[in-house]
C-alpha cells in the first residue's frame, strides 16, 4: 500500500506540447513500455486564449473547468461543444483535432489523460459536508482537494494538494465540508 500526499512543491510547471500555453502537472505515472511517455497524468491548465489543442494519440482525455467563463471546443467533424459549466466532466479522444475559443476571459482546467494500450480511468467530483466520510480504493486512486479539508489515519489533505493511494483502501472523512476531484485508475489486465 502506498499513501502519499503531493503538494506545490511536487507539482511541474511545463509548456504545452503544441508550445501554445503552459500546465502544471500534479502527477504523472510513467508508461512501463514507453518510458517517455505517461500512462495516467494529471494536470491543471491556464488557458489565455483561443487556439488548438495538442494531439495525444491513443490517449482519452477528460476535461473539467475548474474556474472562468469555459470555452466552445470545436471538433474536426464540425461539431461544437461548450465546456462551460464548472466541474462537469467532458470526455474525448487525444487524437482528436480539437481548437477552443474562449467564452471570457483566461480560464483553468483539470485534465486527466490516460493511454489507452496502458489501462482506464474514471473521474468524478464528490462534495461532502462536515463529518461526513467515503470510502476510496483502487490500483491507482488520486484525490484533488479543491476545498475544505479531508482527513484520514494518516494526516489530512489540504486545498490543492493531491493525495495518491496504491492499492489501498482509505476512508477519508471531511472536518469541514469539501469538494475534491477522484480519479480512479487501473492497468489493463
Amino acid at each position: 500500500m502506498t499513501r502519499r500526499v503531493l503538494t506545490g512543491d511536487d507539482f511541474r510547471a511545463m509548456p504545452w506540447r503544441n508550445g501554445g500555453g503552459s500546465t502544471c502537472e500534479l502527477y504523472r505515472l510513467p508508461h512501463p513500455r514507453r518510458p517517455d511517455d505517461f500512462a495516467l497524468r494529471l494536470s491543471i491548465a491556464t488557458v489565455a486564449q483561443g487556439g488548438p489543442f495538442s494531439s495525444f494519440p491513443q490517449v482519452d482525455r477528460t476535461l473539467l473547468l475548474l474556474e472562468g467563463d469555459g470555452m466552445a471546443l470545436q471538433f474536426e467533424a464540425g461539431e461544437e461543444v461548450l465546456l462551460s459549466e464548472p466541474l462537469q466532466p467532458l470526455q474525448f479522444a487525444g487524437e482528436a483535432a480539437v481548437s477552443c475559443r474562449l467564452l471570457g476571459g483566461s480560464l483553468r482546467d483539470f485534465n486527466l489523460m490516460v493511454a489507452r494500450d496502458w489501462g482506464e480511468a474514471s473521474l468524478a467530483v464528490t462534495q461532502l459536508a462536515a463529518g461526513q466520510s467515503v470510502t476510496l480504493a483502487g490500483s491507482w486512486v488520486l484525490v484533488y482537494l479543491l476545498q475544505g479539508q479531508l482527513d484520514d489515519p494518516a494526516g489530512s489533505l489540504l486545498p490543492g494538494q493531491l493525495l495518491l493511494l496504491q492499492e489501498a483502501a482509505q476512508t477519508l472523512t471531511a472536518t469541514a465540508a469539501c469538494r475534491f476531484i477522484t480519479v480512479v485508475a487501473a492497468p489493463r489486465a
